[in-house]
């Protein structure tokens, strides 16, 4: 048996030849006849222009220009779209013809079947008599779902599929007709039309059902427009995104006509991002409803208030510039928007220099200002404008015995024009002179096993004052000790507030990495002072001249296992906040729990001690089934806050979603709610999900 290579060009394949390339011929025979007909046989492969061709016989007649082809046949276009057939009559540019018995295969998921192909243009593919699945088809089974139609029409350049009276059949037992019906091929990334409906089922809306219909406009931006109708709602929800060569805008919004209040309930949420040259950035977003309970009855959003920004930024290697304006507004029934406050600007300008003698030297300016509507004396009305200059040098030493020494002091000033609150003077100056020192001994070990362990005593000493006029506090209203401030030199959250007088902190961590990937860390740790500071409150663990006690730690094993907690306690070892999350993520389970504990606290708007359970968790049963689940739990009032339940089946060709929501909640403008959703799509469409799960397997 000889290998012959033929390379058909200008003598033999004139089409070919004016062409941009040349079609290749592999045979295990090739032979020219008296009426100069080539006939290859044998393992035969055609290749043009990145399309393949196998087959068992190819004729090429020159006198017509048509290659006669026996099968089995299998050609595999450059876009990897496959056609199967039993024979076909082609041109030598596999661009025109007929197969008959013949199958083509889309992006390996979506097959359709048909008595006879003809090929035209090399662009579109006519299909008669078919049937398109993308189901695993077994001999003597009916697949779980298919279209038979009389033609389809399949456009390789658009890529879309067009069916004529067309039927679709679950195990063969007819649904529904429809007489033209088009549809993306599983290639096509973005393409008008209807995306998966969605029923959904509210305890407050009623039985209703969402059609989202997706419209491209342009390569760089589309808009998803969705009619949402139930018993007592009708609803038209919108997405529109847009890509821009230095950024993304995304809008969504909704309009509603219920019963559930008089006026018409809409919502808009709003976000784009953009570099600009020089390192600059613009970020912005807008967030705004109509009634306080519109997203919490739709389901749109939780949040109980909205935050509506826009900020500049720009970082380099030694400096930061930045730019906020911020508005609030809440949707909590015990607050108003007037005393938030709503408006909140800040701008600000960081360095650091690295001077001469050692170490670094930081400084910043900035300028804030928090603005009310109201003109109410006191808490309600008063208007807070800051400016201010900061300076600060740090540097470090490492002594022979390997101690580690921080040295930082540094210098503040604050300027304040205080308007509606007659508790303080209308323009107060204070300046701020602190000074610390920082101690770290590290001590590490590597045991015969590879295990590492590595402890750190630390002990700081601190202290600073304020001179000058005592600003109202507005942005550190909730502190709390935790291992990113225990050695800080001030644990207020913001700038209106500072640490003064004499104190020290002292801790320790320890740290253990174990050879076969089990990491561990705890940490332990105190602050003291020469008086009490009473601006902190009582549950942050700050409030007395010695605090809490602070003990935390993390466990990390390596099939996907983390455990993290932290909590602070007092001397008689009564706990005041306490937090903690276990984590367990692998290929079948991806579960989390998260457990919050705080002390009843009026300073934090608190009467009531808090103890809550959540947890999340998404368990694969199978290959085709899976779970998912959430919740919270009021451990105080000993009653659910959120469950929700969530099942997936999906297969090759099909994917089902069923969920089940409920947020027991209340106040006097939200009402608690349960929610059902059902979802389906098929799977081998652009629309569906493409790729699927794995394919059902056939028995005998």
């Amino acid at each position: 048996m000889i290998r012959l290579l033929a390379i058909i060009l200008m003598a033999f394949l004139p089409g070919v030849a004016l062409s941009q390339g040349a079609a290749s011929l592999v045979a295990d025979s090739v032979t020219i006849n008296d009426e100069k007909q080539l006939i290859a046989t044998g393992n035969i492969e055609v290749f043009y222009q990145g399309d393949r061709l196998r087959a068992a016989q190819i004729t090429y007649d020159q006198s017509s220009d048509r290659l006669t082809i026996t099968g089995p046949i299998v050609i595999q276009a450059a876009d990897g779209t496959i056609l199967t057939a039993n024979s076909a009559t082609l041109d030598p540019q596999l661009r025109n013809g007929i197969l008959q018995g013949a199958r083509l295969v889309l992006d390996q998921q979506l097959q359709v079947a048909a008595n006879q192909i003809d090929r035209q243009q090399g662009r579109y593919t006519q299909l008669y008599r078919t049937t398109a699945s993308s189901c695993n088809v077994c001999d003597g089974q009916a697949p779980l779902w298919s279209i038979r139609a009389e033609k389809v029409v399949h456009d390789q350049i658009e890529k879309q599929l067009y069916f004529e009276n067309a039927t679709f059949l679950i195990r063969n037992i007819p649904v529904f007709w429809v007489p033209r019906m088009r549809l993306p091929d599983p290639t096509l990334e973005r393409s008008a039309g209807l995306l998966i409906p969605q029923q959904r089922n509210t305890t407050q809306l009623g039985a209703g059902i969402k059609l989202p219909y997706f419209i491209p406009l342009g390569d760089h931006a589309d808009v998803t427009l969705t009619p949402y109708a139930a018993l007592e709602t009708r609803t038209l929800e919108l997405i529109y995104r847009q890509a821009f060569a230095n950024g993304d805008l995304r809008i969504e919004g909704a309009v509603s006509d219920d019963t559930l209040v008089e006026d018409n309930r809409s919502y808009l949420f709003a976000n784009g991002s953009f570099q600009f040259a020089d390192s600059y950035q613009l970020q912005f977003d807008i967030e705004a409803t109509s009634d306080p309970a519109y997203l919490l009855d739709y389901g749109y959003s939780d949040k109980d208030r909205l935050d509506s920004a826009i900020s500049i930024l720009r970082v380099t290697y030694d400096t930061m510039l930045q730019a906020n304006l911020t508005y609030y507004q809440t949707l909590r029934d015990d607050e108003a928007n007037a005393s938030l406050p709503p408006i909140v600007a800040e701008l600000s300008y960081e360095g650091r220099v690295r001077p001469a003698f050692g170490g670094t030297l930081r400084y910043k300016t900035d300028l804030d200002t928090a603005y009310r509507y109201s003109n109410q004396d006191g808490d309600t009305g008063r208007d807070v404008t800051r400016g201010g200059v900061s300076a600060m040098w740090e540097r470090n030493w490492i002594s022979n015995d390997g101690i580690i020494v921080t040295a930082e002091t540094g210098l503040r000033a604050d300027i304040y024009d205080i308007r509606d609150d007659q508790a303080f003077s209308r323009q107060d100056l204070r300046v701020v002179p602190e000074t610390g020192i920082t101690l770290r001994w590290p001590w590490a070990m590597i045991t015969d096993a590879g295990t590492a362990h590595l402890i750190e005593p630390t002990i700081q000493i601190a202290a600073s004052s304020a001179l000058g006029g005592t600003p109202p506090v507005e942005d550190s209203t909730r502190n709390e000790l935790d291992q990113g401030n225990l050695f800080s030199l001030s644990r207020f959250v913001g700038d209106d507030a500072v640490e003064t007088g004499l104190r020290g902190a002292l801790g320790v961590t320890w740290t253990r990495i174990g050879k076969t990937g089990t990491d561990s860390t705890l940490s332990f740790g105190r602050i003291y002072r020469q008086e009490a500071d009473t601006r902190f409150t009582l549950s942050s663990g700050l409030d007395s001249e010695q605090s809490d006690w602070l003990i935390a730690g993390q466990l990390k094993i390596p099939d996907g296992f983390v455990l993290d907690g932290r909590a602070l306690f007092d001397d008689q070892f009564e706990v005041n906040r306490a937090a903690g999350l276990l984590r367990w993520q692998n290929d079948e389970v991806s579960l989390s729990a998260a457990y919050i504990w705080q002390s009843s606290d009026l300073a934090e708007d608190r009467p009531d001690s808090l103890s809550e359970w959540s947890f999340d968790g998404d368990f694969k049963l199978s290959d085709a089934w899976s779970v998912s689940m959430d919740g919270r739990y009021d451990v105080v009032d000993d009653r659910p806050v959120r469950a929700g339940l969530g099942l997936e089946w999906q297969n090759e060709c099909v994917t089902i979603d069923v969920s089940v929501s409920r947020r027991y909640t209340s106040s006097s403008t939200v009402e608690p709610t349960t929610s059902y959703g059902i979802s389906g799509s098929i799977n081998g469409f652009s629309s569906g999900r493409s790729g699927g799960g794995q394919a059902a397997s056939c028995r005998n």
